[in-house]
């Protein structure tokens, strides 16, 4: 009788334990091919889902990312995976070294010129710089050495950026990416703050 409580005890205690099952996942499963998945950052009922985007708004490229590319235009926050419908890529901001290029100043903040002005942002991609895990995306650009990381709460975006140590850091903040824009506002609050949205 004692042996046999002493298994049931045990059994217990090895149900008890909190199994970490995330080690299995692969974000990047379905990112290329048709899959229409995309290997940022989310959790289950969030609001936002970070990640890269590499592609506009084709058929293959409808979640923002396809697996095949070599590019990454920034990193939104609004992304629909497996739908395949173009649809999301809300928010884009990208890190970059240098001066910016083609942009105009208005009160204090940059905006896009024209869509042409895009390019001088975009930066290479390199497979073997990204990593990615459930809750969590990170890669280093290819253009500029900038380290970004993303990470997400259920209603709150988290970008780090870890820039060269020498050189004038940017974050492009475009409004205009991708879908079709209907409206959208940004403006400066103190030093600190930015607030805006996009429709």
């Amino acid at each position: 009788m004692k042996t046999l409580a002493l298994i049931v005890l045990f059994s217990l205690s090895l149900l008890a334990q909190t199994a970490d099952y995330t080690r299995y996942v692969n974000p990047f499963i379905g990112t290329g091919g048709h899959g229409h998945t995309f290997p940022g950052a989310v959790l289950p009922f969030g609001m936002v889902q970070l990640s890269p985007d590499t592609r506009g708004s084709d058929w293959d490229g409808s979640s923002g990312y396809h697996y095949s590319d070599d590019v990454i235009y920034g990193f939104s926050h609004t992304h629909l995976s497996g739908t395949g419908i173009p649809d999301g890529c809300d928010v884009l901001f990208m890190p970059t070294m240098g001066e910016p290029g083609n942009f105009k100043s208005v009160s204090g903040l940059n905006t896009g010129a024209n869509a042409t002005s895009k390019e001088w942002y975009v930066s290479g991609l390199s497979h073997t710089k990204e990593k990615a895990e459930p809750g969590y995306y990170s890669v280093v650009l290819d253009k500029s050495g900038i380290t970004a990381e993303l990470s997400t709460t259920t209603r709150v975006g988290l970008h780090r950026y870890t820039f060269p140590t020498a050189g004038r850091a940017n974050v492009v903040l475009d409004l205009v990416w991708r879908d079709k824009l209907l409206d959208s506002s940004i403006r400066t609050v103190g030093n600190n703050r930015i607030e805006g949205f996009r429709r």
